[in-house]
């Protein structure tokens, strides 16, 4: 088995000069001090005060700005995720880019019919068998979340699903503490126990946080199981501008920022070294014209600089669309988001194939995106200045009177330029005669041959038998 970490072309656009940054880091400081934050867990409460931070109020934790830089000086500048063969296929660090589906929409985009319906488990096992297949994504989320399952305990089915169909790391979401354990079992169980997850990770757990001054119960116990037991962890406090932070970008960032620096130091404080991923995407942004919070507005990348500033792994969004259908403005949101997040140096980038600002998910989208990746990847690619690549021995014996087409130098690199899988570069008459068929219909067409012909390398029968038990093990929380 061979892998190959492909070269990425982030960090090519800085969004903030390093005294923007300083500023609205000092300003995150600022919060931490003077306003600071909840936090919703006794245990959280107690180590950071046990370090030297202030409360009042029961849980309202004001940070000094030395537990900052004692957090930022232990917290790792890389964290890898592994596949589940053990080969480190994303080592998350600096400008390296990296890119995946996003996970738990509430609806789905059958793409055989173009109807807009409730997911089902099956629309997460085919999400994830497309990204297994797709050479440009680079690891799964669950995308959808299936309502033919218990909802209080689906986050198992999804976890489950993810490791049954895929040997490409996973971003898995649970919906409370018990759910990460169970999910960090299976995982365990498809390693080869505790000390090889923990040696290798296979999975990082997305931790959604209400703001960056309120820290739930729920974020905070997964935190600090997942630091605990040294396993990666995204910790995202996500505001909404002039909703649940300042309308301003500078002001609505520095806000979530401090509640980022509040959960490396408790991550730090639980094991230092522990590894976790900030935020690389600034909140959505709340439209005054339509009351909507928006996903592919042009502000988001002004966060990435902040997370290159601190150097810290981030956890960044494109792909996205506030499109409600796949179609022109899709593709168009979708292709800009990814080249600007490309372009800013976002590491691990995610909610390719989300419609609807999020509520909807297209596997027509997703295939789209990565063409789009694969394009974006060609053009970040390094390009060769040698004597093999210049060929004025060629140029000379052709001459101004002779051609390239059937030279030994034309045919032994013609496959080293770009060719797209979904777009379309034949004659107007070529393409009518295979059918005239537009982007839609390709993409349409795309997803039926992947999922009539891709089987995903499956796990060993014990394993996947773990797995569905501690799926069923899970009680549901039911309600009258």
């Amino acid at each position: 088995m061979t892998y190959q970490i492909q070269t990425r072309c982030g960090g090519l656009f800085p969004r903030l000069s390093q005294d923007q940054c300083r500023r609205i880091h000092d300003a995150s400081l600022e919060i931490l001090e003077r306003v600071g934050a909840r936090l919703d867990l006794q245990e959280a409460v107690d180590l950071i005060t046990g370090a030297g931070a202030e409360v009042s109020d029961g849980n309202l934790v004001r940070v000094p700005a030395r537990l900052v830089e004692q957090a930022l000086a232990t917290a790792p500048r890389e964290v890898t995720l592994y596949n589940r063969h053990g080969e480190p296929v994303m080592p998350v660090a600096a400008d390296r880019c990296f890119y995946g589906p996003g996970s738990d929409c509430l609806n789905i985009i059958d793409h055989r019919s173009g109807e807009r319906r409730a997911p089902v488990l099956q629309d997460v096992v085919d999400g994830v068998r497309l990204c297994d297949f797709l050479p440009d994504i680079d690891y799964v989320m669950s995308m959808v979340l299936p309502t033919d399952v218990d909802g209080t305990v689906a986050d198992r089915y999804q976890m489950e699903a993810m490791l049954s169909w895929t040997t490409k790391p996973i971003v898995y979401v649970t919906y409370d503490a018990t759910g990460c354990v169970d999910a960090v079992k299976m995982a365990e169980a498809v390693a080869g126990g505790a000390a090889a997850l923990e040696r290798a990770p296979i999975a990082a757990c997305y931790i959604n946080v209400i703001s960056g001054l309120r820290h739930n119960k729920e974020a905070l116990e997964k935190l600090l199981f997942l630091a605990g037991r040294n396993l990666p962890s995204l910790y995202i406090p996500s505001s909404t501008a002039a909703m649940t932070s300042p309308v301003t970008p500078a002001g609505s960032v520095a806000l979530d920022y401090a509640g980022v620096l509040v959960g490396l130091i408790l991550a730090q404080l639980k094991r230092e070294g522990a590894p976790v991923i900030v935020p690389a995407m600034a909140g959505s942004n709340f439209d005054m014209k339509t009351l909507v919070s928006t996903y592919a507005e042009p502000e988001r990348t002004m966060i990435q600089a902040l997370k290159r500033y601190h150097g810290i792994p981030g956890f960044a969004i494109a792909g996205a669309s506030d499109a409600k259908v796949f179609d022109q403005q899709a593709a168009a949101e979708a292709a800009l988001t990814l080249a600007v997040e490309t372009l800013a140096g976002g590491n691990i980038i995610h909610d390719l194939g989300y419609l609807e600002s999020g509520l909807t998910f297209s596997f027509q989208q997703l295939i789209l995106c990565n063409e789009i990746v694969s394009w974006i990847q060609a053009f970040g690619r390094e390009f060769e200045v040698s004597n093999e690549t210049l060929a004025l021995d060629v140029i000379v014996k052709a001459g101004p009177d002779g051609d390239f087409l059937t030279t030994d130098h034309t045919l032994g690199h013609f496959r080293d330029r770009w060719y797209p899988s979904l777009f379309e570069r034949a004659t107007h008459h070529a393409w009518l005669q295979k059918g005239g068929r537009t982007l839609a219909e390709r993409a349409t067409l795309a997803v039926d041959d992947i999922l009539s012909k891709h089987t995903p390398e499956p796990l060993p029968p014990d394993v996947a038998l773990e797995l569905r038990h501690i799926a069923q093990a899970a009680t549901p929380l039911h309600t009258s």
